[in-house]
């Protein structure tokens, strides 16, 4: 059997934390959001704000991957980098992808 995609609102997420992070087979590694400019509003931004930094710092997970961080324009935080947008500021293009792959410690998957 192949892993399932879960994906979870905000509220979800914070709610069912405990739950998530001790079950280690599935979810021992969590990655930040990264910024939604253009598909968001100052709620949902907030929310995705709260959602990065209870990922960052609860402890609740092996380890993190932050891709936000790796991501955002430090000049607009609701932004993409302009270097990686893809110019329509939801998905990063090549280049970000490539960004966000290389700040993953491989150590945190691959366990030796």
């Amino acid at each position: 059997m192949g892993s399932t995609l879960r994906v979870l609102e905000p509220e979800a997420t914070l709610l069912a934390a405990p739950a998530i992070a001790a079950n280690d087979s599935e979810y021992g590694v969590r990655s930040t959001a990264t910024p939604l400019y253009g598909y968001d509003d100052e709620v949902k931004e907030k929310k995705r704000q709260a959602v990065n930094e209870w990922i960052r710092k609860s402890g609740a997970f092996d380890g993190v991957i932050d891709f936000d961080a790796v991501t955002r324009d430090p000049v607009n935080p609701k932004h993409i980098l302009p270097a990686y947008d893809s110019g329509y500021h939801l998905h990063p293009q090549d280049t970000g992808y490539k960004a966000m792959a290389d700040s993953i410690d491989l150590s945190l998957i691959f366990n030796s």
